[in-house]
This record gives structure tokens, C-alpha cells and sequence, in this order.
């Protein structure tokens, strides 16, 4: 898998390709990140990549032409591979849309800066425009590394368990079960019983649900999308059912009830 990173900023992506897993993994030539400054294709005497917005407005816009010359210089005229455009414009970044952004060989992304992108830039040369949420930061660069990681997690070989990737929350539409390690006791908190035994059906059993019960309280939302069982389903309702039941104020007990209890 093959990574080319188009910035103003490409420095920011050195320490942290650098490290732990990624390094790894490039030194493994399991994935490659090339990182190319936007600026070097700016024609002018100032190499300017940013102007001043038609019509009016705060801020200032990315201009088209060197973000062009950069990309088609990379990928081709038009890319040979999907352009990622990072915008919170953009379609919500998410463990599904990894899965198929990592079938490809090669993905270019291209991080703003500013106040937005020239719009011809998203309608003729990206073929993506991702968001990893709603909210505003300075530039791209960010959005690009949590995209890369995400990706690179589901490129064989680069994580040490070739499951590991499997069970992350979201992989199968819910959130991870809960995980614990030695000591099997921690200041009077135990781990619970069902890990310890070694019953392996149990064991899958007990992390199904917990999956299921944490993505009901934490992300109700993911419920409505996940693939689930019958049996999952009569868990949850189950759950619910003793959740409310344990919500429900109990039934005051009046003083005669009190005084004939146990009397014939």
C-alpha cells in the first residue's frame, strides 16, 4: 500500500511515521508514505498557493493550479489512483470506508489549509472527500494521519495478529467488548470469572454480548446498521427489560402492610 501525501506542512508527518507500528511497517515495505510540499508546484515569484476568495468572505482560499500540477505530476493526468480530498465537508470517515479504501495499492491525499479549497479542486480532481468529524482544525495533516493508520491497521502483515484487526470496534458494526490483562485482581477489581476458565464458547459468548451491551448504552445509533442475530436481539431486549426494571421505583409498602405481613 502506497501513501502519497500532498501538504504545505510535509514535516508533520516524519515523527509520527517514525514510530511503533508504522515504522514497522514501512521498514517491512508493507506501506510506503511519500509526503510532497504543494508549494513546490506554485508558479509564481512568492509561490503562492492561497488567494483571496470571489465574492467576498473571511479568510483565505487554496488556489487550484498547483494543487493540479502537484497531484498529475504524482499520480498522472488524470490520477492513475483514488485522490482523497480532507475536508469537514467531506463524507465521515469510518472503519467500513477503511476497509475499502485499503483494497487499492495506492491513495493520494491532499490536506488543506486556510479557510477552504478552490471548489474546482473537489469536483474535478478529487474522487474522495473525507471528514473524520464535525469539528474544525487548522489543516489536514491531522485527518491524513488518522486516515493512513486506520488503512495501514488492514494491510496484511502490519499488525503482529492477523485477527487483531477483526475484533477493533466498528469492524463488525459494533463496539469492542470489553479487554483485560494480568493481574486477575486489581485493588479488589476482578477480572471476570468467564476469561479465566478457559472455556472458549463461554468466552465468545460473554464478549458478544458485552459488545452489544456497551454499544447500546455508549452508540445506540450503530444498532440500527449492525448485522445482528435473532439471538442477539432477544439479548438486547433482555437486557433492556432488567435495565428498566431495575429503574422502576419500587411499590411503597403502607404501615398495615407492614403490621399484617406474615399474620394470618
Amino acid at each position: 500500500m502506497r501513501f502519497d501525501v500532498f501538504s504545505l506542512f510535509p514535516e508533520v508527518f516524519q515523527p509520527y511515521l517514525e514510530i511503533s507500528i508504522l515504522k514497522r511497517a514501512i521498514q517491512a515495505g508493507l506501506i510506503e508514505v511519500n509526503t510532497y510540499n504543494i508549494r513546490d508546484w506554485a508558479t509564481d515569484r512568492h509561490h503562492a498557493t492561497d488567494d483571496t476568495p470571489y465574492g467576498g468572505g473571511g479568510g483565505m482560499i487554496m488556489k487550484p493550479e498547483p494543487i493540479f500540477a502537484a497531484v498529475e505530476a504524482i499520480e498522472g493526468k488524470p490520477p492513475a489512483c483514488p485522490v482523497i480530498l480532507l475536508s469537514p465537508q467531506g463524507k465521515v470517515f469510518n472503519q467500513q470506508l477503511a476497509f475499502e479504501l485499503a483494497n487499492y495499492e495506492r491513495l493520494a491525499l491532499i490536506c488543506g489549509r486556510y479557510e477552504s479549497f478552490d471548489e474546482r479542486i473537489r469536483e474535478h480532481l478529487a474522487t474522495h472527500v473525507i471528514s473524520i468529524g464535525d469539528y474544525i482544525l487548522t489543516g489536514g495533516e491531522l485527518p491524513a494521519l488518522i486516515v493512513m493508520d486506520t488503512i495501514a491497521r488492514l494491510v496484511p502483515g502490519v499488525l503482529g495478529d492477523e485477527e487483531a484487526a477483526l475484533h477493533d470496534s466498528f469492524t463488525n458494526g459494533l463496539l469492542e467488548y470489553p479487554q483485560y490483562t494480568r493481574p486477575p485482581e486489581f485493588r479488589g477489581w476482578k477480572v471476570p470469572d468467564v476469561l479465566l476458565q478457559g472455556n472458549h464458547a463461554q468466552q465468545a459468548q460473554w464478549k458478544r454480548e458485552q459488545s452489544l451491551i456497551r454499544t447500546l448504552l455508549s452508540r445506540p445509533d450503530l444498532l440500527l446498521k449492525a448485522d445482528l442475530s435473532e439471538k442477539d436481539r432477544k439479548f438486547l431486549e433482555q437486557f433492556m427489560a432488567s435495565q428498566l426494571k431495575e429503574l422502576s421505583p419500587k411499590k411503597p409498602t403502607s404501615n398495615l402492610e407492614e403490621e399484617s405481613d406474615g399474620k394470618v
